[in-house]
C-alpha cells in the first residue's frame, strides 16, 4: 500500500508537470512534445509593408443581408484603381500615423482602415527594443468598416478613397482625446464621414460612421465593422484536453456566450456561433492581447465569419441603419478595442469582454484565483509579493488538509524502521509480509494512502494558478525584486529554480524513505529530473512553487517534531 501511494503521487505529479511543460512550449510558439508543428508555407505567412495594402484591398464586405438583399462591393475593381460607377475620382493614398500616450496607430486613407496599432507601454519579450503590435501588417491584420447599399447600389466602403479633414496627429499635453476625421467623396449620392476618437490612457477607440445623403432619394444603407487577419497562428496542439493559448476569432452574445471560431472551421464552413442577436461583439484573440468591435446598444445585428482571400479571413458585424432621406444624415457609433487583456478594464467595456483572456478548461478555478491575486496586488502594489501572499492564503485554506497528509507521512516515517525489519524478515513470504504490514498499519492507526488525497485535491488549484500567471498580461513585464524584472518569463540567472530544487530535496528528506532500495533512489532522482523543467518556467510560477515548498517544509517539520515528542513521552 505504501508503494501504491507513492506510485499514485509520482504518476499524478509527473503527468501534471509534463502537461504544464507542454503548455509552456505551446504558449511560447514552440512545437508541442506530442505533435509536430504545422508547416507554414511562404504564401500563408505574408510579411513586409505590402501586407498593409493586402489587408485593406483583399478584405471583402460581408455577405448580402438576409433581409436587405444587399450586394457586395466589386473588390477587384476597387483594388485595382478602376473607377466604380458612381464613385468619385481617386485621391492620393496616405498612411496617417497618430500617437497617444499609450499607442501609435496607422490609418490608411483607402477605406479609412486601421492597419497598424503599436502599444507603447508593452515591449516584445523576444525583442525588448520593439513595442508590441496588435494590428500587425505582418499578418495582414486590420480593422475595417464601411457601408453596404441596397439592391446592388454602391456606397462608400472599406476600399473607397477618403481624405483627412483634421490635421492633429499627436495627443497634446492636457488633451483628453485625439480625433481623426476623414471624408469620402459621394458615391451614388452618399458620402461617408468616419471619425476616430483615441482617448488618453485608453485602448477603446470611438468609431463614428456618418452617412450623408446628398442625393434627392431615400437610401437604406447598412453599416459593417470587421477584423481581417491571416490564418497563421503559433504552433499549438491540445493533448488530452490540455488548455492552450488560443489565437483566432471569437464571438459573444448574451444567448450563446463566448464562442471561439478557429480559422480551420471557417475554411470548412463548420462554424458555430449566433448569426443574429440584439447584443454582442466580435474579436480576434491572441496571447495577452486582443482586438474587438463593440456595440453595447440593444440593436439588431448580424454576425459573419468568412474567408476573403488566400489564407485571409474576415469576422465582423452588420447593422441596419434605417432610412436616410435625401439631404439628411445619420450616424452610427461603435468602439474598437485594440490592446491588452486587462481583465478588470475589459469587464467595464462590454458584457463578457473579459473572456478574451482565455483560461481554457480551468476557467472555473482560474477566475476566482485571479480575483484574489488582483485584490492582493491592490494592497501590496507588487505582483511578486502578491503571489507570495496568495500562497500563504492558499496554505492557510488547506492547512488542516495538509496537516492530515503530513501526519500520515510522519507516522509512516516513524514506523519505517519496523516495516524495514519486517520486510527483511519475511522477504521470502510475500503474502505473510502483506498481512504483517496491514497489521502494523492497523495497530499504529496509519493510513498508507492518507497523504495522497490532500495533494491530489491541490493539483487542480496549482494548474489553474499556472494558467493565471501565464495568461495575465498584468503580470507580463511585472518586476518583483532585484534581478526578477519580468515574472512572466524565466529567471535569467536561474536563482529561483535552484532554490526551488533545494527546497524540493529538503522536502523529500522529510518524507518517509521507501522500504524498497530502488524506490528510495527514485525518490531522490525524480525531484531533480522534474526540477529541470522549472528552469524554463515563468519566474512567477517558480516563485509560487518555492514559497509553497518553504511553507510546506515548515508545516511538515513542525508536525514531525510534534509526533516525535509524543512518541518520546509514550
Amino acid at each position: 500500500m505504501n508503494d501504491m501511494r507513492r506510485t499514485i503521487l509520482w504518476s499524478v505529479f509527473a503527468f501534471s508537470l509534463l502537461m504544464l511543460w507542454d503548455g509552456w512550449l505551446r504558449h511560447t510558439g514552440q512545437p508541442s512534445m506530442f505533435a509536430p508543428a504545422p508547416a507554414v508555407s511562404a504564401a500563408s505567412a505574408p510579411s513586409g509593408s505590402a501586407n498593409a495594402s493586402s489587408a485593406t484591398d483583399a478584405g471583402s464586405v460581408p455577405p448580402p443581408s438576409a433581409t436587405g438583399g444587399n450586394a457586395a462591393v466589386p473588390v477587384a475593381a476597387a483594388a485595382s484603381g478602376a473607377v466604380v460607377p458612381g464613385a468619385a475620382p481617386a485621391v492620393p493614398r496616405q498612411q496617417l500615423v497618430l500617437t497617444t500616450d499609450v499607442l501609435r496607430a496607422t490609418v490608411d486613407t483607402q477605406g479609412g482602415n486601421l492597419v497598424k496599432v503599436e502599444l507603447l507601454k508593452y515591449t516584445d519579450q523576444d525583442h525588448p527594443e520593439k513595442n508590441v503590435l496588435v494590428l500587425d501588417p505582418a499578418h495582414s491584420y486590420s480593422a475595417q468598416s464601411g457601408l453596404v447599399g441596397a439592391a446592388g447600389t454602391e456606397l462608400p466602403n472599406h476600399t473607397s478613397a477618403m481624405a483627412p479633414v483634421t490635421a492633429e496627429r499627436t495627443l497634446a499635453d492636457g488633451q483628453d482625446a485625439l480625433v481623426l476625421k476623414l471624408e469620402s467623396a459621394p458615391v451614388n449620392g452618399v458620402k461617408r464621414v468616419l471619425t476616430y476618437t483615441f482617448p488618453r490612457g485608453g485602448y477603446a477607440v470611438g468609431v463614428k460612421q456618418e452617412v450623408v445623403n446628398t442625393s434627392g432619394t431615400t437610401v437604406r444603407p447598412q453599416v459593417y465593422v470587421q477584423l481581417v487577419r491571416d490564418g497563421v497562428v503559433p504552433a499549438s496542439s491540445g493533448f488530452f484536453g490540455a488548455p492552450t493559448s488560443y489565437t483566432g476569432p471569437a464571438f459573444y452574445t448574451a444567448n450563446s456566450k463566448f464562442k471561439k471560431v478557429e480559422f480551420k472551421h471557417i475554411d470548412d464552413n463548420s462554424t458555430e456561433f449566433d448569426k443574429t442577436a440584439n447584443n454582442g461583439w466580435v474579436s480576434v484573440v491572441q496571447h495577452y492581447f486582443a482586438s474587438a468591435w463593440l456595440n453595447t446598444q440593444d440593436t439588431s445585428r448580424e454576425f459573419f465569419a468568412r474567408k476573403v482571400g488566400t489564407n485571409l479571413y474576415a469576422v465582423g458585424m452588420l447593422f441596419n441603419l434605417g432610412e436616410v432621406a435625401g439631404g439628411q444624415s445619420k450616424a452610427f457609433e461603435s468602439q474598437l478595442y485594440v490592446g491588452p487583456q486587462e481583465e478588470k478594464k475589459l469587464e467595464a467595456l462590454a458584457p463578457g469582454l473579459e473572456l478574451v483572456k482565455d483560461y481554457g478548461i480551468v476557467t472555473i478555478l482560474a477566475k476566482p484565483l485571479f480575483w484574489l491575486l488582483y485584490y492582493l496586488h491592490s494592497l501590496l502594489h507588487n505582483w511578486g509579493w502578491s503571489i507570495v501572499a496568495l500562497v500563504v492564503l492558499l496554505k492557510a485554506a488547506f492547512y488542516w488538509l495538509n496537516a492530515k497528509a503530513y501526519r500520515s507521512m510522519a507516522k509512516m516515517k516513524a514506523i519505517n524502521p519496523r516495516i524495514q525489519e519486517m520486510r527483511e524478515r519475511l522477504k521470502d513470504k510475500p503474502q505473510q509480509m502483506q498481512q504483517e504490514m496491514m497489521k502494523i498499519y492497523r495497530e499504529e492507526k496509519v493510513n498508507p494512502i492518507g497523504g495522497c488525497l490532500p495533494i491530489m485535491i491541490q493539483i487542480p488549484v496549482f494548474i489553474a494558478l499556472y494558467w493565471v500567471l501565464l495568461s495575465s498580461v498584468e503580470i507580463r513585464n511585472a518586476p518583483w525584486i532585484g534581478w526578477i524584472t519580468d515574472l512572466s518569463v524565466k529567471d535569467p540567472y536561474f536563482v529561483l529554480p535552484l532554490l526551488m530544487t533545494l527546497s524540493t530535496l529538503l522536502q523529500t528528506w522529510l518524507n518517509p524513505t521507501p522500504p524498497d532500495p530502488l524506490q528510495a533512489k527514485m525518490m531522490w532522482i525524480m525531484p531533480l529530473v522534474f526540477s529541470v523543467m522549472f528552469f524554463f518556467f515563468p519566474a512567477g510560477l517558480v516563485l509560487y512553487w518555492l514559497t509553497n515548498n518553504i511553507l510546506s517544509i515548515a508545516q511538515q517539520w513542525m508536525i514531525n517534531k510534534q509526533i516525535e515528542g509524543g512518541a518520546k513521552k509514550a
